[in-house]
Order: C-alpha cells, then sequence, then structure tokens
C-alpha cells in the first residue's frame, strides 16, 4: 500500500475489528478508510450473509482477500459472482497458526475448495504453501508464487537504535529472533537449546504475544533468565537487528519468514528447524545450519556461537541472496503486474 502511494485508494474490512495494530505501518498519505458499518467477514456461513458481502463488493474495482479469515467474503464471492457484476478477486495465504501447522483441517480444506473457484489468482510466498494449494485445495491452475520482499539496502548501515534492556558485554554473543509469542512459533523450545551454551552467548526475543510468559518461565526453569532479554515489539527492524550476532527460529511451522529475510539483509546466518522455505531461502554455505532434528539444531547454534570468522562468511552470503532475490522491488513488481492484469478494463481500484 505505501508503495503504491497515490495510485490507489484501499478500503480494509478486518475478520478482527479489534485487532488493527498493523494500521499504523500504513503511510498516513494513503487514501485508506476502515468502516465501521461493512458487513461482518466473521459469523455463521449464511446466504444472507454472503448476499451482503457480494452486494458491498460491487462498489470496488478489486478485492484482495487475506487467510482464512477473510474465506467467507471469498465464498460471497463465488456464490453471487454467476448473477452479480463483481469485481476480480484474489485471494492470498501467507501460512498458518499452530491447529493447522502439520496437518491442514478438512473442513477448511472443503471449505477453500469450494469457495476458490471464481478468484482470479490464490497468492503464496512459498514452494510449501504452492504444494498445499495444488494438492489440498485443488487450485494448482491459478496459485502464483510471490516471494516476500524488503527494502534490502536499509540493512547495510549497520544497527542505530538500541534495543531495550541488552546492554552488550565485551565477548558476548546475541542469538536473536523476531516473531509474534505465539505457540506456533515454539520459543520455549528455543530457550532450552540455549541454556546449555556457555554464559556469554545471549538470547533476545523481538516480539509480543500471548506467549510471553511462558517463555520467560521457561527460562527461569532453565537458569538463563538472565542471559533473556525480552523487549517487546519494536518496529523498523533494520535498525536494530544488526545488534544480533545470528538469527534462530523455532518454530513448529513457517513459510517464508520475513525475519529470515531481514536477518540475511543484514549480514547474518540463520539457525532454524527446516520448515517452510527456509532452506531454499538461505545461501548455500547456510543450509547446513538449517535441522532437520533437534539435536542438529543445538548442534548448529553451538557451532555458530563458537566462530565469529563463520558467522561473518555465512552472513556475507546471505547478504548477496536477500540482494539477489528477495528485494521489495522485485517482489512489488509482481504483485503490480498480477493487480493490472486483473483490472484490465475496469477503473483504478478501491481495494
Amino acid at each position: 500500500m505505501n508503495l503504491m502511494g497515490p495510485r490507489a485508494q484501499h478500503t480494509i474490512l478486518s475478520a478482527v475489528p479489534d485487532a488493527m495494530s498493523a494500521r499504523d505501518a500504513i503511510d498516513p498519505a494513503i487514501d485508506v478508510e476502515f468502516p465501521a458499518d461493512a458487513p461482518p467477514l466473521h459469523g455463521k456461513p449464511g446466504l444472507a450473509r454472503y448476499r451482503d458481502l457480494a452486494a458491498y463488493m460491487q462498489q470496488f474495482d478489486l478485492v484482495l482477500s487475506y487467510n482464512w479469515g477473510a474465506m467467507d467474503g471469498v465464498m460471497a464471492h463465488r456464490v453471487f459472482a454467476p448473477f452479480r457484476d463483481l469485481p476480480p478477486l484474489i485471494h492470498h495465504e501467507d501460512g498458518f497458526n499452530e491447529d493447522e501447522s502439520v496437518r491442514r483441517n478438512w473442513k477448511r480444506n472443503g471449505f477453500r475448495r469450494l469457495a476458490l473457484p471464481t478468484a482470479v489468482a490464490l497468492v503464496v510466498p512459498s514452494t510449501l504453501l504452492e504444494r498445499i494449494a495444488a494438492d489440498e485445495w485443488r487450485a494448482r491452475r491459478r496459485t502464483v508464487l510471490i516471494r516476500n520482499g524488503i527494502d534490502t539496502e536499509a540493512y547495510e548501515g549497520g544497527p542505530s537504535v538500541a534495543i531495550s534492556g541488552l546492554e552488550r558485554r565485551e565477548g558476548d554473543v546475541v542469538i536473536g529472533t523476531v516473531a509474534g509469542l505465539r505457540k506456533v512459533k515454539d520459543l520455549p523450545r528455543l530457550v532450552r537449546a540455549v541454556a546449555p551454551l556457555p554464559a556469554h552467548v545471549r538470547l533476545v526475543t523481538v516480539g509480543e504475544g500471548p506467549e510471553r510468559a511462558a517463555i520467560a518461565a521457561e527460562a527461569e526453569s532453565c537458569g538463563i533468565a538472565d542471559r533473556l532479554v525480552m523487549p517487546g515489539f519494536m518496529t523498523e527492524p533494520a535498525r536494530w537487528i544488526g545488534h544480533f550476532d545470528l538469527l534462530a527460529l523455532s518454530s513448529q511451522s513457517e513459510q517464508a519468514p520475513i525475519a529470515v529475510i531481514e536477518a540475511m539483509a543484514a549480514g547474518l546466518p540463520v539457525v532454524s528447524p527446516d520448515v517452510g522455505d527456509v532452506a531454499a531461502m538461505v545461501a548455500p554455505d547456510n543450509r547446513h545450519f538449517i535441522a532437520t532434528d533437534e539435536n542438529g539444531f543445538r548442534a548448529a547454534l553451538a557451532e555458530l556461537t563458537d566462530d565469529s570468522d563463520l558467522r561473518i562468511r555465512i552472513g556475507a552470503a546471505n547478504r548477496r541472496v536477500a540482494a539477489e532475490r528477495f528485494d521489495e522491488s522485485t517482489m512489488v513488481a509482481a504483485y503490480e503486474n498480477l493487480y493490472g492484469r486483473a483490472l484490465k478494463g475496469r477503473r483504478l481500484f478501491a481495494g
């Protein structure tokens, strides 16, 4: 939205109207509204609700829907598109919560199969989701892979903002992670993996969420409460992620994590379970540290925290890959091309 600037107007409906913190990231100059009188996205499925949603869609030129929370809107489009002049709809899926991290809910899969046929495209950020869309949702022909991207140049200058609570001492090695503190991220597992490492190895978890107390309790139980820093949510990661010596993920499920791209752009090595597209995202030299089991995960952390030259070498390789494959200019061009094809012959859109 920010990069499109004045070329588009936007109307945003949320299935969780009380969870709107992301709106703070929207540039104040963007033409966007959050209507209070729109039909609800969340509720019991039914023709009356779908009729109201379809009627609401008719005022726009393009409808963009995101994840399971918007699927009733996609179904409304499916049901009423044959009878009304509805705008094109493009659906986006970028991952799952812990309840579908290993196996998708069969009822939701069935609903997706029924709802998606009138979508112009289904956008996914990872090859894993691309396979799920093809095999489980029967949407192979309309699935479009657009990889996540960031402003990679912004990460080249090093940190300029402090991380609250982190006072780096000589010889410290800082393992960092950036994540919503949710069960699917399994950050207590990361705490347990860090605990046996030497005392100069510290852990910073940037993010906020319902698992904060559980993570702190795990650190206390493992005897490393004094080595854990939890500064909460922080904006503009380009200004502080360089305080880390490496990025570590411990998630049960990922697709193409933005945090991995941010760490790569900042010249950091990455340690992670082999989830989503992480192994394919990092530089070839980093793939040894994408672990297939718990022992490998712990060993990867130990090896990288013990060798600063190795961290520098792998980080430099990751920085090159990030600039080549994950710059936001490539991502935005792909989205604009897709949206432009859908809008062909229509007015400028209000999303």
